[in-house]
């Protein structure tokens, strides 16, 4: 795939990255902000204003219009609101690429909020919030956040506090789009069965028109811990969900690669050391995993399982256990050969439609500013050694770095307590 970039003269990084023989196109837009960029009084407004883009714009004033034009191109679409950034997009049929740009830089460009429309949404945005939080795989992630970051936009819920969607207006909307909203912050991709010339001159039109602005930045994340943490939400339920995490590494760190890959090695396949464990041997879990996430300021590994609340003690012990084996023993050199076969084939195996080779081009193009070839990181990956496994492995799973969120029906936190150490 060999992409073409340009960006504007109004600052807006354009990116295009055709496939010869792809029948569908995707257009994405990427814009840098999310949660973390917001303050308390308008807590969840990222959230809130990816859901107003879709509720009507100056060409297209109604939902309908905008969901109807889409549906009647027989296009997949949606967007998305992160810690960092907030996305749209449309994947469509390769002859409709020219009406999905369309559709797409108007969701973005030309919203209008209007303010009954607002009101309506208000309700809506209250009840995905609530659904979230009876899912308790769902809600333990939030809860994690929480327990890391704390009251700072890093630790508050990307859909925000209901009591503060009840009171945001549109006079926040419009003033948070300009602070935010800007060219210098945006990203347009395109991917897919295209000529990139031909994208690049119509992206091109119908983006410089948009009017440079100054982007307000977020707040520079503290971290604070010196010995484990834990937090636990009593529900009456079958499992208890957990999840076991650690504090690592941005994602400009260099041994980045190196956390993904001991991710992997715990938790990224059926073959994987807590699937074999929790799963296999226990019969303790029905799901079981461990990855890593990472920001532009901080990260996290984390194993997660929903487990049979009398095997919790059980599978938290063999969870750690896993952990400090890594500290302790070299990984063989088979188990780190499979393990990179599989997260390289996972990869490449991922990149097979026009949506998700956007979203990988485009999140690199967004936050880093760069981008590099999947081949590039394969090589990254194979480079990696078993003593790399071994020092990064020394350097996070410390007592200092370890936390705990669960939700089931725990009674007290004593024994969970004594049981939380690495070290």
């Amino acid at each position: 795939m060999e992409l073409k970039k340009k960006v504007l003269n109004n600052g807006i990084r354009a990116v295009v990255v055709p496939q010869k023989d792809n029948p569908a196109v995707t257009v994405l837009v990427l814009v840098e902000t999310g949660s973390k960029y917001e303050t308390k009084d308008i807590s969840g407004i990222s959230h809130f204003l990816e859901h107003m883009c879709f509720k009507g714009t100056k060409n297209r004033p109604t939902p309908l219009d905008i969901s109807g034009e889409l549906d009647r191109l027989g296009s997949s679409y949606n967007a998305f609101t992160g810690h960092e950034y907030t996305g749209y997009y449309a994947k469509v049929d390769k002859g409709h690429f020219e009406k999905a740009l369309d559709i797409v830089s108007d969701i973005y460009l030309n919203q209008i909020f209007d303010e009954e429309e607002i009101e309506r949404e208000k309700g809506v945005i209250i009840e995905e919030i609530n659904m979230y939080e009876d899912i308790p795989q769902r809600k333990v992630v939030d809860d994690l956040t929480s327990l890391l970051y704390g009251d700072q936009p890093a630790g508050w819920n990307i859909g925000g506090d209901k009591d503060v969607i009840k009171k945001i207006t549109k006079d926040d909307f419009l003033a948070y789009k300009k602070d935010h909203y800007v060219p210098n912050a945006t990203t347009v991709v395109v991917a897919g069965s295209v000529d990139p010339e031909d994208a690049l001159e119509k992206i091109e039109k119908i983006f410089s028109s948009m009017e440079e602005g100054d982007k307000k930045d977020k707040l520079p994340v503290k971290e604070e811990q010196s010995k484990p943490e834990m937090h636990m939400q009593k529900k009456d339920s079958e499992q208890t969900h957990l999840i076991l995490a650690v504090r690592a590494y941005d994602t400009f760190h260099k041994d980045r690669f190196v956390v993904r890959l001991i991710g992997d090695i715990l938790g990224g396949g059926m073959s994987s050391r807590l699937w074999a464990k929790v799963r296999g041997e226990l019969g303790a879990a029905y799901y079981v995993g461990a990855d890593s996430d990472e920001f532009t300021d901080t990260g996290v590994l984390s194993a997660r399982a929903g487990v049979e609340h009398s095997k919790l003690e059980v599978v938290i012990s063999a969870i750690l256990a896993e952990f400090k084996r890594l500290k302790e023993e070299l990984v063989s050199e088979e188990e780190l050969q499979k393990t990179k076969d599989h997260m390289i084939g996972s990869m490449m195996l991922g990149l097979e439609t026009s949506n998700s080779v956007a979203m990988y081009y485009g999140f690199q193009e967004l936050i880093k500013k760069e981008m590099k070839d999947p081949n590039e990181v394969a090589d990254m990956l194979r480079a990696i050694t078993q003593k790399d496994i071994q020092r990064v492995a020394k350097d996070i799973f410390k007592n200092e770095k370890l936390n705990l969120a669960l939700i089931g029906p725990v009674e007290e936190m004593g024994m969970l307590e004594t049981l939380l150490k690495i070290d």
